[in-house]
Order: structure tokens, then sequence, then C-alpha cells
């Protein structure tokens, strides 16, 4: 029995889905997202709740059940609030500049690395002097979000002896005593 794939998801106001084909697509005031579905999962619409059911309880369809409810479930989420996540850019000399869909980050290198952000993210970039800059990143497809904010982070991971680098709000990095704290 699967407990997130049994529960029912309610559909807000202004969200459109259709299913056609084994595809089904949610439209929203946000955007347009679409997603295959496997046949060994049923999707069902009644009265604006979605119930999901399977075929068997074979091991591979039960984790299916479960993963198309959570995906159908960030769908209807994406596209009628949408998705935000903010990164932290720490370190001495770091920077962060939106330039339209362009990220220029200053992250200690020997150059600027320039990162070409997709059309359905929103990013913006708030620099206050004594502070962090700020990466926020917005957008109705979740899966997106955290492939671009996961690119993004791999450019410069948080040391543990310093704690520089590039890391989500609100992330804790574990910090190292280094060989100072070794010699006494």
């Amino acid at each position: 029995m699967s407990r997130i794939g049994n529960a029912p998801i309610t559909i807000p106001e202004g969200v459109e889905i259709s299913h056609s084909n084994g595809v089904v697509t949610v439209k929203g005031k946000k955007g347009e997202l679409s997603q295959e579905m496997d046949d060994v999962v049923s999707m069902k619409i009644e009265d604006n709740v979605i119930s999901f059911s399977r075929t068997s309880d074979d091991p591979a369809v039960r984790s299916k059940h479960g993963l198309y409810r959570s995906l159908m479930n960030n769908m209807i989420i994406g596209v009628s609030e949408g998705f935000k996540k903010q990164m932290q850019v720490i370190g001495v000399g770091y920077r962060a500049v939106a330039k339209g869909q362009l990220l220029e980050l200053a992250l200690g290198y020997s150059h600027a690395i320039i990162l070409e952000i997709p059309s359905e993210i929103k990013i913006t970039t708030v620099s206050e002097k004594g502070k962090a800059p700020v990466v926020s990143l917005e957008s109705h497809d979740k899966q997106l979000l955290g492939q671009v904010a996961s690119k993004i982070r791999s450019l410069r991971k948080p040391e543990p002896y310093k704690g520089k680098g590039i890391r989500y709000m609100g992330e804790e990095v574990r910090r190292k005593a280094g060989k100072a704290a070794a010699k006494k």
C-alpha cells in the first residue's frame, strides 16, 4: 500500500488538466507542463479531485504509483503557485550578476563564469554591502529548477574549512578545524 500514491490531489481554481495517449498536460496561470505516464498507473478525475490506482502489486508498479502522484502534485503546484530557490555566494571577491537570462559568476577562478539560464526560469540577484550575494531562481517546473540550481552549486561547492562556495539558503555546512587545531 502506497501512502503517497493513495493520497488524492485537489485541483485548485484556474488549473486545467488533460489526459490523452499516456501524456498528462497541466495548464495554469504560471505556465504549462506535460508528463508521460506509464499505463500501469491509471488516473481518475472526479469533482476536482485526482486519484491514482495501479494494476498490480509488482514492486516496479508500486514504485511508479507514488512517483506519478508526486510528479502530478508538483506540476499542479508549479502552474498555480510556482517554485523558488535561493542560493548564497559566500567568499571574498565572489560575485553574482544577472543580465537577462545570463548569470555571471566570479568564484575565485582566473575567469568569470557565464551561465545561460533556460527561459522558463526567472533569475534575480541581490548584492548588499557586507552580505553575501543572493541568487534567486523562480519557475513553474520543479525538476528544471532543481537541475539548474544544482548546476550553479556544482561550480563551487561549499568547502568545509572556510565555508566558501555556493550554497542553498539555509543549508548547513559542516566545518572542520583545519591543521592549526592539530598543532595544539
